[in-house]
């Protein structure tokens, strides 16, 4: 710990954001960098806890608390207060391969278990990191590693999202030849098409990393979906393993009357259309401009509709959570270093607030049916107010008579989760699949039922965080190497 009394002596500061109503005009990024003296400051608030919970990665109470690929974050830290931004940009690679991913779109489950945090705000973590990476990119620091000595072994890795691109870092870096698999016509997955440009920029962040693994090795091969492009069995003939990292891409449906009405969209297929057509120039398959919008669901998928539809053009945009709302301050229910159940204003609700004058969340709010036209066309939606109760040891909600109101709406986007795997690969594959329909492989093995087959991400665990993605990608290689060598010296 640098500056012994640091964390009695700063206050948290984060970097500014540019001002919303200057942002929603284009689809750049919204976060600003902070000066390196100031960020300097901010690594001295850092502790050094004896026992630093920021990167411990374990689920407490449900949720992740500290960091799943357990980054030397008390380490760093100091590394950076000493302004030894190399020493800082190497021990931030010795557990993380893509801090640039993580430090913009990660929720920081590590700030959110920060000992610092029982007593003030929890220090600039994400920040930190992000700016570490940033930083040995404009000094040179990151360039293509070469691999000494190649095995002649042959891995196919089977979708570019987090945990893909994660496990086919590291089984290059062991020395194998490895193949990524993606049927979008750009690699990335979730991070390319999942994520909007202005919180993750596709071309100065995405791209960058991509084009430095295309130079240490890999082979990545687009518009190519196995099991319909390219055949099971040659998928198995050719490669020596192989690992699924195919996302929990099948969404779920919201099961009311007038669910067929036009104009209901499921969240990622409005995200999707949106970046694509930003990439390729043209207006996007899914537009919002002009119309009511009422988002169904919250989480970061809800929030990054919210902010798509207000750069569209949107004429409003309304968000609805079954959730109550949460309390601006813990509960006692919920103490540290569990993951804080705060209430918590995201860019996409400042955005909306400032056009529309008020925060677009409705909380407690259920939707009961969608209203169609003779046409079949959208016109709005009921809802109604839910109470929990306590049934059975689980949480219902249950209508709350009298507060039936319609709300107009000309475009409904879902934006409620993921059930799993989209499951024809996995029939084809003959793996198996556990009660909730994700591929079934144990945690710390990775093997599915399948000989050589490997499973690692979403579609093992189900729908999770950016930093579990990687942390599986990092496990399902090391696992994956030591089936293909008898041993492996991958962490």
């Amino acid at each position: 710990m640098g500056k012994v009394k640091g964390f009695l002596e700063v206050e948290r500061v984060v970097p500014g954001d540019r001002p919303p109503l200057e942002r929603i005009k284009d689809w750049n990024e919204f976060h600003e960098a902070m000066p390196a003296d100031a960020l300097r400051e901010q690594g001295a608030r850092c502790m050094d806890c004896g026992t630093p919970y920021c990167h411990t990665g374990i689920m407490l109470g449900g949720m992740t608390s500290g960091c799943p690929i357990h980054n030397l974050i008390p380490e760093w830290n100091d590394h950076v207060y000493r302004d030894f931004w190399r020493e800082a940009y190497e021990r931030l690679m010795k557990t993380n391969n893509f801090p640039e991913f993580t430090g913009r779109v990660c929720p920081a489950p590590c700030e959110g278990s920060c000992v610092l945090g029982i007593i003030e705000p929890p220090v600039t973590i994400k920040n930190i990191e992000c700016a570490i990476i940033e930083h040995a990119f404009a000094e040179g620091w990151v360039k293509p590693r070469t691999v000494s000595k190649r095995t002649g072994k042959r891995v196919a890795v089977v979708g570019s999202g987090p945990a893909g691109l994660a496990c086919a870092d590291q089984l290059n870096m062991a020395g194998h030849n490895v193949t990524v698999f993606e049927r979008d016509d750009k690699i990335g997955g979730l991070l390319m098409y999942g994520i909007p440009n202005m919180k993750l920029d596709k071309e100065a962040v995405v791209m960058r990393r991509v084009r430095l693994m295309e130079k240490e090795g890999i082979t990545f091969v687009v518009n190519t979906e196995v099991g319909k492009d390219y055949p099971t069995e040659k998928l198995l003939d050719e490669f020596d393993a192989v690992v699924l990292c195919t996302g929990a891409t099948k969404p779920r449906d919201l099961d009311v009357e007038g669910r067929e009405c036009k104009g209901v969209y499921f969240a990622m297929d409005f995200l999707r259309s949106s970046t694509r057509a930003l990439l390729d120039g043209v207006n996007p398959a899914i537009n919002a401009k002009d119309k009511r919008v009422v988002v169904i669901g919250g989480g970061d998928t809800g929030t990054d509709c919210v902010a798509t539809s207000i750069r569209q053009g949107c004429k409003s945009v309304i968000q609805l959570e079954i959730m109550p709302e949460p309390p601006e301050d813990r509960r006692s229910d919920n103490p540290w270093p569990e993951w804080p159940k705060t209430l918590k204003v995201d860019y996409g609700q400042e955005e909306a607030a400032a056009v529309q004058g008020e925060d677009p969340r409705r909380f407690s709010t259920m939707t009961q049916k969608l209203l169609c036209d003779g046409n079949g066309k959208l016109t709005g939606l009921e809802v109604c107010r839910v109470g929990w109760v306590k049934k059975e040891e689980r949480w219902i909600p249950e209508p709350v008579f009298g507060t039936e109101e319609n709300i107009p709406a000309d475009m409904i986007l879902l934006a409620m989760g993921f059930l799993g795997p989209e499951e024809r690969l996995l029939q084809q594959l003959k793996v198996e699949q556990d009660a909730r329909s994700n591929i079934k492989a144990a945690h710390g093995d990775f093997r599915t039922s399948m000989v050589k087959v490997f499973a690692a991400g979403d579609a093992r665990r189900g729908q999770s965080l950016i930093v579990w993605a990687i942390n599986e990608g990092r496990a399902a290689a090391r696992e994956c190497d030591r089936y293909l060598m008898g041993s492996t010296n991958l962490p």
